[in-house]
């Protein structure tokens, strides 16, 4: 395409101008290492594993299984196994969901006002503090069985973080930001809406991304003592008849399904924050 120059004696001159550029999509940013360097650390970790396990034997098997017995169990223990990483996965998604809303909203109360944080902070840390695993029976006898004791014990494990990043995310407003909204006689509610909460999104998925993680391990706990046939279930029942090899491919799967659900929060995170990376400091 060309366009004429202005101010010019003469035929008007043509200059090339560059075609429209089309917008680029989030998955054009998908490097091959993205994908290609952590199925390299898997390979490198598998290597290891059987190193120790089969070509040196510093762990007995009945410890530390080798690779190739765990993926022979998984296989054959296959219709167990993938309907409790079903049940799993729901419980651990329930609870981080539960967690979420309610850390958020409790996180904004205490960014609200300085003196409900003086008044609730300490008892959130003493919380917090309290060793989850040592709830484990008192919760049976307190909730009951079933899914109860198993969403309690994910939101144990998960609200905090999440309510700590949400009051950091509200209480450091870039001060620029906030003049800005005073400048333009935003209300409260406009100020929340369209500066203090934007701005403290970052700061939210953050937490999100360290409870992801940790409602996994609420889950697979909370299940050690319910009736619900997840993979903390198996590995209590398969550990218990002496096959390590089976309890330890209910690990991988745990393993495999924090990951996925880790990478699919982070993908959010990419989508609904697009301008995060623009403003950050790029890897």
């Amino acid at each position: 395409m060309t366009r004429p120059v202005p101010g010019s004696a003469g035929p008007p001159t043509a200059v090339p101008t560059a075609p429209p550029t089309p917008g680029r999509s989030p998955w054009s940013r998908i490097r091959p290492a993205t994908v290609g360097l952590p199925l390299l650390g898997l390979v490198v970790t598998v290597a290891v594993w059987w190193a120790v396990t089969s070509g040196l034997h510093l762990v007995h098997p009945a410890s530390l299984p080798p690779p190739q017995a765990v993926g022979t169990s998984l296989t054959s223990s296959a219709d167990v196994l993938l309907p409790a990483l079903g049940t799993t996965t729901l419980m651990t998604l329930l609870g981080f969901l539960l967690s979420a809303v309610a850390g958020v909203l409790i996180g904004m109360a205490l960014a609200a006002s300085r003196r409900i944080e003086r008044m609730f902070a300490p008892l959130l840390v003493a919380i917090n503090a309290v060793p989850k695993i040592a709830l484990g029976p008192l919760l049976v006898v307190s909730v009951g069985w079933g899914t109860k004791p198993i969403l309690t014990m994910v939101f144990l494990l998960c609200f905090f973080p999440i309510v700590l990043s949400t009051a950091t995310g509200l209480t450091t407003t870039p001060a620029d930001l906030a003049e800005l909204a005073r400048s333009l006689n935003a209300s409260w509610w406009q100020s929340f809406r369209k500066v203090r909460f934007p701005a403290a999104l970052p700061q939210i998925f953050v937490g999100l991304k360290v409870a992801m993680p940790l409602a996994a391990i609420g889950a697979v706990i909370g299940e050690f003592y319910s009736d619900k046939p997840g993979l903390g279930y198996q590995i209590l029942q398969y550990n218990g008849v002496g096959d390590t090899a089976t309890a330890w491919a209910a690990i991988v799967l745990i393993a495999a399904m924090s990951i996925l659900l880790y990478s699919a929060l982070s993908l959010v995170e990419r989508l609904a924050l697009p301008w995060v990376r623009a403003t950050t400091s790029a890897r």
